[in-house]
């Protein structure tokens, strides 16, 4: 059976080749109940839009690819610059991590790497630049509609990065976030004696967010302290500027309110505990001796910081690597069984806490 064209998109929507076409390459340029009768049918037929038809059905463009949500943050390379980083690898951030990861194993094995950051124009938009170019790729959590993922992984090879395994046939590679964030409540509980404790999370749809959540969560309940059903505070964004508007927020509502201000901040990840840094220097507040702070990830810029953030380390580049591996291994090998990896994480002791 031949592979879905254009032609049979545009015949089952009821719309022209050209209305197809822009719904892919300019979404918002089609009116939303035409996009949607259109993304409708291409589901049904599993249609994949192409840059390159042969390549899709030959398997031979030598590129892999990955997609993930843009997680840029402008406040990264001032903080480094503050804090005299003059190595260009200390202001990598999540993401780029990644893409390193993926990179070097990418050039050991012989591809190319295609990658699509930016979800402007819509998660349609977003496969349409990849799906067609690459032999397959990956894609981070809440990146790309699971229907999207569905039809795709049809014809390519896809492997889930983060987050719970929606689809069961595709490959999958997570890390230990909640052994890690428990591990980190428990050690500044047991090691520092601190007891008042609050988490600041992510949107309540990121897994990790929940699954660090659930880890600060156990361990609070371990200790016989209070366990919050939710976080302290969530923030729309993981940046700096979130970090330090939730740390003032905090300080605030203890001091709106008269209760006593928490004795320890546990961010969701380092970008909003470096924020959070600034934020408590400015109040005249001193890390750790009258806040302590901690994050979630373990990017380099976390090291240079003052003081050093104590956080939980991912293995972030081996991410990458290993989502490279699996692609290879399914493409060598399209019927072997999927794998689902869980990477171990480790806390990383440093000032912010009271060690070191």
């Amino acid at each position: 059976m031949s592979a879905p064209t254009v032609y049979d998109v545009a015949e089952r929507s009821g719309v022209s080749i050209a209305t197809v076409s822009r719904v892919y390459r300019n979404p918002d340029s089609v009116r939303a109940q035409t996009r949607t009768r259109v993304l409708a049918a291409a589901r049904e037929l599993g249609y994949v839009p192409s840059g390159s038809a042969r390549g899709l059905a030959s398997r031979t463009t030598g590129v892999l690819g990955l997609c993930f949500p843009d997680y840029a943050d402008p406040d990264a390379e001032s903080a480094a610059a503050l804090n005299d980083a003059d190595d260009d690898q200390a202001v990598m951030l999540y993401s780029d991590q990644i893409i390193r990861g993926m990179e070097r194993a990418a050039r050991r094995h012989g591809y190319a790497l295609l990658i699509a950051a930016s979800l402007d124009g819509g998660p349609e938009s977003l496969v349409a630049k990849v799906a067609g170019r690459v032999d397959g790729f990956a894609v981070l959590a809440r990146t790309v509609p699971t229907e999207d993922l569905e039809v795709i992984s049809r014809r390519l090879p896809v492997v889930m990065l983060a987050g719970p395994r929606e689809i069961d046939h595709l490959d999958h590679i997570v890390v230990a976030n909640a052994d890690g964030q428990r591990a980190l409540t428990r050690h500044l509980i047991e090691d520092h004696g601190l007891r008042r404790l609050a988490f600041i999370g992510g949107e309540d749809d990121s897994p990790d967010a929940v699954a660090r959540f659930h880890g600060f969560r156990q361990a609070c309940q371990q200790a016989g302290l209070p366990a919050p059903s939710r976080p302290e505070l969530s923030t729309g964004t993981l940046t700096q500027a979130e970090g330090a508007r939730a740390a003032a927020a905090l300080l605030d509502r203890s001091e709106g309110t008269g209760v006593e201000r928490p004795e320890a901040m546990l961010f969701v990840n380092d970008q909003m505990a470096m924020g959070a840094l600034q934020a408590l220097e400015q109040r005249g507040l001193r890390v750790p001796g009258d806040m302590a702070v901690t994050g979630f990830d373990g990017i380099p810029l976390s090291r240079i910081v003052r003081p050093p953030l104590t956080t939980v380390r991912q293995p972030i580049r081996q991410l990458g690597e290993q989502a490279v591996e699996l692609l290879v291994q399914r493409l060598a090998d399209p019927g072997r069984a999927p794998v689902s990896l869980e990477l171990p994480v480790s806390v990383t002791r440093r000032a912010s806490c009271g060690c070191g």
